[in-house]
């Protein structure tokens, strides 16, 4: 099993930025490619952006290309969101997921293990 909790979430206006970060335990964190999705009240849950398990690749949604950033520190088991330029239409629940597929996966059935969620609310 591997327990995910994510932090960093909250309300910014328009423009703004914020890091949402992701610490993983109970197994060896630098196994897992790990993902970040989101979810719209009334809508489905999106990729935003993933990372394989050494961060030498990256993938991310084109809705978000060019302002969110996606890193991972294996030491500290931890991936990270950092996100700018944020616009009303980014508010949504973003969650973090842990997966062993071979590609780097951008949909939900490639990640195995998901966080609770964290609330990021953009105002206008």
């Amino acid at each position: 099993q591997v327990q995910l909790v994510e932090s960093g979430g909250g309300l910014v206006q328009a423009g703004g930025s914020l890091r949402l970060s992701c610490t993983a335990s109970g197994r060896t964190f630098s196994n897992y490619n790990m993902g970040w999705f989101r979810q719209a009240p009334g809508k489905e849950r999106e990729f935003v952006a993933s990372i394989s398990r050494s961060a030498i690749s990256t993938y991310y949604a084109d809705s978000v290309k060019g302002r969110f950033t996606i890193s991972r520190d294996n030491a500290k088991s931890t991936v990270y969101l950092q996100m700018n330029s944020l616009k009303p239409d980014d508010t949504a629940v973003y969650y973090c997921a842990a997966g062993t597929t071979y590609r780097l996966g951008n949909v939900a059935r490639d990640y195995t293990y998901w966080g609770q969620g964290t609330q990021v609310t953009v105002s206008s």
